[in-house]
């Protein structure tokens, strides 16, 4: 699996960190993430099944931008 970094921007609060983190979970091939308010970032391991394009547009859809 690989890990990438996301940077997001427009996260607020809690409810945003879980927005966010539902959307890369619905995603295939995700392994472990985490998604950190403080420093506005997401750290995502996922398979070849998923690419980080993917993993960029489910935030996006999700309300929030976002760039790795």
């Amino acid at each position: 699996m690989e890990t990438i970094v996301i940077k997001i921007s427009g996260m607020k609060d809690e409810e945003c960190v879980r927005t966010v983190a539902n959307a890369i979970q619905d995603l295939p091939s995700i392994g472990h993430m985490e998604v950190l308010l403080d420093q506005g970032e997401a750290h995502v391991e996922h398979g070849r099944f998923v690419s980080p394009e993917d993993i960029l547009q489910a935030i996006v859809d999700a309300g929030f931008e976002a760039v790795y």
